[in-house]
């Protein structure tokens, strides 16, 4: 007999839409949190720590840069690669649809395409015959609702580097 898996709990509010002009806060991991993005490079006295991209990494960070090109209200206004998780704070500016005839999106629209992409692209360099299991399945978010929470997560998103040994996704060099 199959043993039944947790259901998980849906960490979306029932009632907000997801559309809203506003700030959002975004967390992707990685399969089973496997590095493939890259890894941290050790800082000393003189230099932080800095990531070191893989191959899959700037496939990442390249996708996250076209997304403000994708969508018109869309900003991405900071974010960080790291070895198996990906932070963004992502802002709707207004409330416009650039796309009329489609059906309404919202912030999990936006993320689930930028992972879609990447999946994609890296299938198509690395893994021609299999589709790739890299992500996650859904990702983390928090609706920002403020200048101090704003604040707080955007230097949290700067530090990630610095202090990847002591952040709640570390996992040590495989």
């Amino acid at each position: 007999m199959k043993e039944k898996l947790p259901q998980r709990r849906p960490t979306r509010l029932k009632a907000y839409d997801y559309s809203t002009p506003g700030a959002y806060f975004v967390t992707i991991c990685t399969k089973n949190m496997r590095p493939f993005f890259g890894h941290v490079q050790t800082g000393d006295a003189l230099n932080a720590s800095k990531m070191i991209l893989s191959a899959l990494g700037e496939i990442a960070k390249a996708e996250i840069s076209k997304i403000e090109g994708f969508y018109q209200n869309i900003k991405i206004d900071k974010y960080v690669v790291m070895p198996n998780h990906i932070h963004m704070i992502i802002v709707i500016t207004e409330r416009t649809n650039p796309f009329p005839t489609s059906k309404k999106y919202d912030i999990h629209n936006v993320v689930g395409k930028f992972k879609a992409a990447v999946t994609r692209i890296v299938g198509k360099a690395f893994m021609p015959s299999a589709k790739p299991k890299i992500r996650q399945t859904g990702f983390h978010d928090h609706i920002i609702r403020g200048p101090h929470d704003y604040r707080k997560i955007w230097e949290y998103i700067e530090q990630n580097p610095v202090r990847w040994t002591c952040d709640k996704f570390y996992v040590a060099d495989i």
